[in-house]
């Protein structure tokens, strides 16, 4: 299943299972799972692994060494799950010493053409980056996360889940769960109804989502205020916890 023209590194790890385009390059260290596609001319280079049924399009650049000028060529890897569409022209990048040494992304993600993840991201599950959307290092996406085309995400933003982010979006602080943005720099638009009625949320938990997004942007509470709010309803109201616990960990500040 490896085409006689790829260049394929002996040190790699290829599953028989999985097919190898023509001049392709597979590196050293690098381990690639069944089911997996890597088309033409991609380059894949390690230390990365890569789970079950990938498809890695032509030109992809995905383990290449992170664009950091304190990266020392030091050993750092790529975590690619499974199911994960890398379209043309994406570049992924290894992780760095001065983080946790690696970058994540998890499965079923859809990555469209000419995308960027940087070093020490971590990318969650069902994703979509549509073409040209870029995420600087130690950038963290949440699940279900959807960045229009022309996204730039700043370094050590965090995105919560199910959050949106419209076409040319800004992002220099963090996005809780649930929120659409939009803007240069973003500004929260209200919340992202579609996307969870496509996760099978029901009208009631869409209603508590509605109502704590009101508690943070419309009622001029301060944010410590709103967050202590949002936490009394949570016991009854577990939807709104993903929301809740996006409000507090990180370091950018959150958009409001």
């Amino acid at each position: 299943m490896i085409d006689r023209r790829a260049v394929v590194d002996p040190s790699a790890n290829v599953h028989e299972d999985a097919r190898i385009g023509p001049y392709a390059v597979i590196g050293a260290d690098v381990e690639i799972g069944p089911g997996c596609r890597v088309d033409a001319h991609a380059v894949i280079r390690g230390p990365t692994r890569m789970g079950a049924d990938n498809h890695i399009f032509s030109f992809a650049s995905v383990g290449d060494d992170p664009q950091d000028k304190k990266y020392g060529g030091e050993r750092t890897e790529l975590v690619i799950g499974e199911r994960n569409t890398i379209r043309e022209y994406c570049t992924i990048n290894r992780g760095t010493v001065q983080d946790q040494g690696v970058t994540v992304v998890g499965n079923d993600n859809w990555i469209m053409a000419y995308s960027h993840i940087a070093h020490d991201c971590v990318v969650g599950d069902h994703t979509i980056f549509a073409n040209n959307a870029s995420i600087a290092g130690h950038v963290h996406i949440g699940d279900h996360v959807l960045l229009g085309g022309f996204t730039a995400v700043h370094q050590h933003c965090r995105i919560g889940e199910s959050a949106l982010c419209s076409m040319f979006s800004y992002v220099t602080k963090d996005i809780p769960a649930y929120v659409t943005v939009s803007g240069r720099p973003v500004r929260p638009r209200g919340i992202n109804v579609e996307g969870l009625k496509r996760r099978g949320f029901t009208a009631d938990a869409i209603r508590n989502i509605r109502d704590a997004y009101r508690v943070v942007y419309r009622q001029g509470a301060s944010l410590e205020d709103a967050l202590a709010e949002l936490l009394a309803r949570v016991e009854s109201q577990p939807e709104l916890e993903p929301f809740a616990s996006s409000l507090t960990h990180g370091s950018r500040g959150v958009v409001r």
